[in-house]
């Protein structure tokens, strides 16, 4: 471990549980307990500023009024990012003669640390909020989204999520907008065999998009009474923008592999995101992306909501066919810490969401104790009663005709959806009632809301799953599953 700064005695020695940079990613920059010099946990050296009752199972939402913000825009030139480079300072691995690395973290190697106060779970506040562009702020009593998956998320399944105080993204490139009836359609997907279920999956995905559809989809939600969320590949964004904000959709998700605000293309022109952020009142949420800098910079450009996330996901290949991607703890930490300073410099505050990875609440709560402001989950939620599939799931890359990077997986049918979000739980994996285990997480960590639960101390245990639980893996039970 890094010696304290400074003193000798006993209260200035290095907590356990820090690795030896003792970092997670750029935003944990701030000293966890100031009356004792302990190492910082993790930090941006170029100077971040410090980061700044219960909910009824039903789907109220509120667009609340919020006065308008003077909207000022920075570019990559002015935020002297010389002076904002994640990780310098640090040592990190040798990997090879002139060639380092920096330590990542994903949610089995971290841990939260209680708080010297502890707080009914009934007094803490989960709800997620997310300004739009003419400042009115989307309110969601769980901070729960559903992954814009075709096995999980058809107009059902995204009432359902809306009735318990989620929001479930419709996929407007996936099967549900291209058929009448897209039931038979999954149901074929679902029960193909392995070898020929990425076939299946092509064959299912040339039928063409239909914008009537797109329209009836999202009417049909709202007429609900529900939030609207639904996301759309890059290349289609751009036209369908309006279309879905006069259908009446809440949300628009531009979603890739990977997005930038910069990319390079002698083939096609670049969707301009202060352009698409501009012509249309309704949010913006884009992604994905890991790092600090390709954070900031899409920030800049108007967005409302930012996704984390590359490849973690439990259908997702593209770690294994690309091998790009960032630990999630790590790159929640780093996107956040975009988010606090973009906040700092603008006044505006841009929404993150940890994208996939997480599996139970435990990853759940450690997402948002990274910086997130809310989560999505595909899997966890294709479990569920009410998913499209009943109880598979695959990537959105998938269907992919050159380079698929997804697969098709069987998670079963585990329970109902209202167990899986809002319990009460059946049993004691953490698979179910993610948002009681939240409730439970801030109160333990004496956090009245997610914006103090993101400041809590976590410590780097990579023994945090298995310690003492050697008779539950053993036999198959609670954690050991």
């Amino acid at each position: 471990m890094l010696p304290p700064s400074g003193g000798h005695g006993e209260e200035n020695r290095p907590r356990r549980g820090y690795n030896r940079d003792g970092r997670l990613g750029a935003r944990r920059s701030r000293v966890l307990d100031e009356r004792r010099n302990v190492p910082t946990l993790g930090g941006c050296t170029g100077g971040v500023p410090p980061c700044v009752g219960g909910v009824p199972p039903c789907a109220r939402y509120t667009w609340g009024a919020r006065p308008k913000q003077t909207r000022r825009t920075h570019t990559l030139d002015t935020l002297a990012r010389s002076d904002w480079r994640v990780g310098e300072g640090i040592s990190g691995v040798e990997l090879g003669v002139g060639r380092r690395a920096r330590r990542a973290y994903g949610f089995d190697e971290v841990a939260l640390v209680p708080g010297a106060v502890t707080i009914s779970p009934d007094d803490v506040d989960i709800a997620f909020r997310m300004t739009g562009p003419d400042g009115r702020q989307l309110v969601l009593p769980v901070p729960l989204w559903g992954s814009a998956m075709d096995g999980v998320v058809d107009v059902d399944f995204a009432i359902a999520m809306g009735r318990l105080g989620g929001l479930a993204v419709l996929n407007l490139d996936g099967i549900h907008t291209r058929y009448e009836d897209s039931a038979p359609v999954v149901r074929q997907i679902a029960d193909a065999g392995r070898d020929e279920v990425n076939q299946v999956l092509k064959d299912a995905y040339r039928s063409p998009v239909r914008e009537d559809l797109i329209v009836r989809c999202i009417e049909r939600i709202k007429a609900a009474g529900v939030p609207c969320a639904v996301s759309s590949a890059p290349a289609h964004a751009g036209r369908r923008a309006r279309l879905v904000e006069e259908a009446g959709a809440d949300v628009l998700v531009v979603q890739g592999t990977v997005l930038t605000a910069r990319h390079e293309s002698s083939g096609y022109e670049q969707l301009a995101f202060d352009e698409l952020c501009g012509a249309v009142s309704i949010p913006i949420v884009v992604g994905n992306a890991v790092s600090y800098g390709t954070a900031l910079e899409l920030m800049e450009q108007g967005i409302s909501g930012i996704l984390v996330g590359i490849g973690p996901g439990a259908a997702c290949t593209t770690r294994g066919v690309l091998g790009v991607g960032v630990p999630q703890v790590t790159a929640t930490a780093d996107v956040a810490a975009a988010r606090d300073e973009h906040e700092a410099r603008t006044g505006r505050r841009v929404a993150v969401i940890t994208d996939g990875g997480m599996r139970i609440g435990a990853d759940v709560c450690k997402a948002i104790a990274a910086g997130a402001d809310g989560v999505m989950v595909g899997s966890p939620l294709a479990g569920a009663e009410e998913s499209a599939s009943r109880g598979f799931n695959w990537g959105m890359a998938t269907p992919d005709p050159n380079l698929p990077r997804g697969t098709r997986i069987h998670v079963g049918v585990r329970a109902t959806l209202a167990e899986i979000v809002q319990g009460p739980a059946r049993v004691d994996d953490g698979t179910q009632n993610f948002a009681g285990a939240l409730r439970s997480s801030l109160g333990v960590c004496g956090a009245h809301d997610l914006r103090e639960f993101q400041r809590v101390e976590m410590v780097i245990a990579p023994s945090i799953s298995s310690e003492g639980k050697l008779l539950q893996r053993s036999q198959a039970v609670g954690m050991g599953t």
